[in-house]
């Protein structure tokens, strides 16, 4: 018994003032990403990374950097396929992917910084992501049906207006439509400037007529109401008259989706999907989408034309000799009333549609922050 109560004890966690514990060098690492100019989000995110997984060294008696092998890497990457969170369910893929990709920066930058001898990490296998395609695309009816929502007789439901027509128009990231001011916005050029992206890049994109008469409304009729105090020149302001915490403007925007009934899970990301997919469907090139999107990489872009079927479809039909019936087929069938549509209640059949909560979607913008 005094075992199993031992077992149960947390290992002590290790001063930082000791110079050689893996979290001093926890500290040094982020100070080194800071001085070289990554993204806080991205320094946030090695730290928790890295933090639960000293953590689980350090109820090992596991401390300091030379004391990690690749067998100990590879027991703590079971350790998360094993995992269970509160609800029972395993940890995604991704999610696994992060943590074991974080720890390999870790160790490699140790290893270069020479407090190691080896990177223990360097052949370490991390799970593989699966290829998806964006879940959910809206459709430009139900797009319609979204951006209709917002109260226009209210300060708060004009800025919403505004902020949907911003997201729809011009397929900002979340965090890239919080940190927008008016002066990134360009009436005269119909252009926004999206400073310190995704990879501390700064783009110019497009911005729709549609859009930037809801921005000039919005600008002229409800944000004098919001500023509160001083105004630091943030474009979208809360209630509070202060920018928007990333999780607050994700539910906002997700209940616009909910409550639009259009059967599809999403909140800021969706307009980034629907707008990507809709402009490929209408000619677009997808190195023109890339430039809007901000991608480094044209793969991620590419992954809309399979999200995009209308083309292919039209070339299925068109082409493939066996894709529809002939007119005498269509004329027998008919006939014998085969080729009516089939009707349930007083609504056409409609394809079978996933659940959705609000908290997923508001978990996915977060996802997407880093992802694309």
């Amino acid at each position: 018994m005094a075992k199993r109560k031992q077992a149960q004890v947390k290992a002590p966690l290790v001063e930082i003032s000791d110079p050689d514990s893996q979290i001093a060098f926890l500290s040094r690492y982020l100070e080194w990403m800071g001085i070289n100019n990554y993204a806080q989000a991205t320094i946030s995110g090695r730290e928790h990374y890295l933090g639960l997984f000293l953590h689980w060294c350090q109820q090992r008696d596991l401390h300091r950097p030379q004391e990690i092998t690749r067998p100990i890497l590879e027991s703590y990457q079971r350790y998360l396929y094993r995992y269970r969170k509160r609800d029972g369910e395993p940890l995604t893929v991704n999610s696994q992917h992060n943590h074991m990709l974080h720890i390999r920066s870790f160790y490699r930058w140790l290893s270069k910084s020479h407090y190691i001898l080896y990177n223990p990490a360097s052949e370490l296998d991390v799970p593989r992501q699966p290829k998806r395609l964006p879940r959910y695309v809206l459709s430009e009816k139900d797009m319609e049906k979204v951006l209709n929502l917002p109260d226009l007789n209210d300060s708060l439901g004009l800025r919403d207006r505004a902020m949907l027509e911003t997201f729809y128009s011009t397929g900002v990231r979340r965090l890239e439509l919080i940190h927008l001011t008016r002066e990134d916005w360009d009436s005269e050029r119909g252009v926004i400037t999206v400073r310190q992206g995704k990879g501390h890049k700064d783009r110019i994109i497009p911005i729709g007529e549609r859009a930037m008469y809801w921005i000039n409304r919005y600008l002229y009729e409800a944000r004098p109401e919001l500023v509160l105090g001083s105004d630091d020149g943030t474009l979208f302001l809360n209630y509070n008259g202060h920018p928007f915490r990333p999780e607050d403007l994700s539910r906002r925007v997700g209940n616009y989706v909910k409550k639009a009934n259009v059967g599809k899970q999403g909140a800021c990301h969706i307009f980034r999907h629907t707008l990507a997919t809709l402009m490929l469907e209408n000619g677009a090139d997808t190195r023109y989408i890339q430039e809007m999107l901000g991608h480094a990489c044209l793969k991620t872009t590419q992954l809309y034309t399979q999200v995009s079927i209308v083309q292919l479809k039209h070339i299925h039909t068109t082409t493939h000799p066996g894709a529809n019936f002939t007119p005498k087929q269509r004329e027998r069938l008919e006939g014998k009333g085969k080729h009516k549509k089939q009707v349930t209640g007083t609504q056409e059949a409609q394809e079978i549609r996933e659940p959705s909560t609000l908290d997923d979607a508001v978990l996915l913008d977060s996802e997407m922050d880093e992802d694309n």
